[in-house]
């Protein structure tokens, strides 16, 4: 009896820690995000427009600098549910890089203004030079990365919150700091990041600063309103149809709801006629 009331009380320990996640980290370990209330965020949420279109000026002046976005085309700028940019406005911001296509009639390949249909210009050609440019390091592409990291562990947590994947891009961000006394020196070269899933010592230098980029409607650029703006933007780009998914969810609710009232109805219609 006593070993059994004794895996019963393991198994209820090692359920909570699965469901709470780890409740502080010591020194050297990777952090969890804070939560951060997005609009976006719950079942009725939506983007925010005028946060989109911070997010990416964030992006492109700061980000595209190392990181690509090979899953996202201009066009998608000015998409529905997302920044909503203009279509002038998309084809102004598509013509400022350049494109290589081709080839042409005498089998060269050239270069052209970019064009709505094309994808965002990577900064690199190939991973070599990427890694070549950032010290063997290379910057993942950022089209889906709020999806494939997690701010948070716990499985009841992610019921509840999702995996936090801005929160986690919003707090590796913000979270450069001196490494406490008692963590052992880190590589040449790294950055001492707690929030880092592989941390926590990171390749990318901070790369935001107060001011960084001047935002046109006068928004206070900190590093924590930038952080959050591009974290926002790189969620859209993950999910570039969240909007419409959550409408064509509300509906089928509404419609799986009348349904069974009119299931309901006929049911009782039916079984009236019947003597029990």
């Amino acid at each position: 009896m006593n070993k059994i009331r004794t895996l019963i009380a393991i198994a209820g320990l090692s359920a909570m820690a699965a469901l709470s996640g780890t409740p502080a980290q010591a020194a050297g370990e990777v952090h969890e995000a804070e939560d951060i209330d997005f609009s976006f965020e719950g079942p009725f949420g939506l983007f925010d427009r005028a946060q989109l279109q911070r997010g990416f000026q964030v992006y492109k002046e700061v980000c595209s600098v190392c990181h690509a976005m090979n899953l996202v085309h201009y066009r998608n700028l000015g998409d529905p549910g997302g920044p909503e940019f203009p279509e002038a406005q998309v084809k102004a911001i598509a013509g400022t890089v350049q494109v290589e296509d081709g080839p042409d009639d005498q089998g060269e390949m050239f270069m052209r203004p970019g064009e709505p249909a094309d994808a965002f210009v990577a900064p690199f050609p190939n991973d070599a030079a990427a890694r070549a440019a950032n010290g063997g390091a290379l910057p993942p592409d950022l089209s889906l990365i709020t999806k494939s990291r997690e701010g948070w562990t716990g499985t009841f947590r992610h019921l509840v919150d999702g995996i936090g994947g801005p929160e986690y891009v919003h707090a590796v961000l913000t979270g450069y700091e001196e490494p406490p006394a008692d963590v052992e020196e880190g590589p040449p070269g790294k950055f001492y990041n707690p929030y880092f899933s592989a941390g926590p010592w990171i390749s990318m230098p901070p790369p935001l600063n107060d001011g960084a980029v001047e935002y046109a409607d006068g928004t206070e650029a900190t590093v924590d309103q930038m952080s959050r703006d591009v974290s926002a933007f790189l969620a859209w780009a993950a999910e570039p149809k969240m909007e419409q998914r959550k409408q064509l969810g509300f509906k089928v609710i509404i419609y799986l709801l009348i349904l069974s009232i009119l299931l309901y109805l006929t049911k009782k219609k039916l079984w009236s006629r019947i003597e029990h």
